[in-house]
């Protein structure tokens, strides 16, 4: 009775969670992101097509815009291709940042974010998570959309290597601090339709109102004036400046600045609003 008593206790069973220790906060974004990065890639058709897409649409828009390379404001830059390629890496991490809401949403009605709320993990670490994988993924894009507009169509970036990564990285920090807005978005109204039609109804504007497409100059004076107040104009300016070798003025602060606010706001209305039981589950 007495060796029973003074017996060593047995030692802990290996699978058992209660005796794992706890993992910080940088652990549980980089499991998580891992997964969803294992999820974007698992799929080949899904990564050709994702890849395919911003070409293809590239391709077209500097086909059918390619008569306005004689106007002042696109004759400068000595073809369109040129004048359209930088703008064209800034929307893409305006689509990506958009589908950054959607495989929120996607997460959130598989009841992935509802199981995860019983587990000891920070709810924040899922956001982070997401936008960082999906940074990964916009990092791809962007670079397989540069290299492609060189070899198929042409484009010089006249700002060299340095011109080139400083616009690729400039955009890239530019589409993680967009992703914020709409898993705030997200986490917000957790209805497929809605959130598309509030994407849309977010994305196309600010594209078509920014200087992406046709020079400031040639459009009307009240949308010159919407375009001037557009966020996206100054990133876009930024991104041309870097890769083409020309001045950028003050659109590259500004740019940053107002991409840093986006972030801020974002992440903290999506924390916010994600922390609570009702940011977890799909909206019926």
């Amino acid at each position: 009775m007495t060796e029973a008593r003074h017996r060593a206790p047995s030692p802990p069973v290996l699978g058992d969670p209660s005796t794992w220790p706890p993992s910080t906060f940088a652990t549980q974004v980089r499991v998580l992101a891992a997964r969803s990065l294992k999820t974007a890639f698992g799929d080949r058709r899904l990564v050709f097509f994702g890849l395919l897409q911003p070409i293809v649409l590239l391709l077209l828009f500097s086909q059918v815009f390619n008569g306005v390379s004689t106007l002042p404001g696109v004759a400068a830059y000595q073809g369109y291709v040129n004048f359209l390629v930088p703008a064209t890496l800034v929307n893409i991490a305006m689509t990506t940042a958009m589908s950054s809401g959607a495989g929120l949403l996607a997460e959130i009605y598989s009841g992935f974010t509802g199981r995860l709320r019983c587990m000891p993990i920070s709810l924040s670490a899922v956001l982070v998570a997401r936008t960082i994988s999906d940074s990964a993924r916009l990092a791809v894009q962007l670079l397989v959309t540069a290299l492609a507009s060189v070899v198929l169509l042409g484009f010089r970036p006249t700002g060299g290597v340095f011109g080139v990564t400083a616009a690729l990285l400039l955009t890239l920090v530019v589409g993680w601090c967009l992703s914020w807005i709409f898993v705030a978005i997200t986490t917000w109204l957790r209805k497929a339709e809605t959130l598309q039609m509030a994407s849309f109804v977010v994305m196309f504007p600010l594209m078509f109102s920014s200087s992406a497409y046709m020079p400031l100059e040639t459009m009307p004076t009240w949308l010159r004036v919407v375009s001037a107040l557009n966020p996206l104009t100054y990133a876009i300016d930024a991104t041309r400046a870097l890769a083409l070798g020309r001045p950028s003025g003050w659109s590259v602060p500004i740019s940053l600045a107002i991409a840093a606010v986006a972030a801020a706001a974002g992440g903290w209305i999506a924390a916010r609003t994600f922390r609570s039981p009702r940011g977890v589950t799909p909206m019926a």
